[in-house]
């Protein structure tokens, strides 16, 4: 998975990522902790996704930590549902 940072400033930054699954992920939990904006879009099925995250109070960074962090503890819940 390659991700490069395009445009990166205190409350916005704009990636380029070319895995669908990990951005559609990571949208959806940014969306329900409640940034400002979070959505990616492609120009062609063959090209990478363009994805925009941007918040109004916490920096770009720590939203997306937070959101990676909610990722992994229901990846684990998943996990140990799967070994009982």
């Amino acid at each position: 998975m390659n991700i490069e940072i395009l445009k990166q400033e205190k409350n916005e930054v704009e990636l380029k990522i070319d895995n669908l699954t990990i951005a559609e992920i990571l949208r959806d939990y940014l969306n329900r902790q409640g940034v400002e904006f979070a959505a990616w879009r492609r120009e062609h099925p063959t090209k990478p996704l363009i994805m925009r995250i941007a918040t109004s109070g916490e920096t770009v960074n720590k939203a997306v930590g937070e959101a990676v962090s909610a990722i992994e503890k229901d990846l684990d819940k998943i996990v140990k549902g799967i070994k009982k």
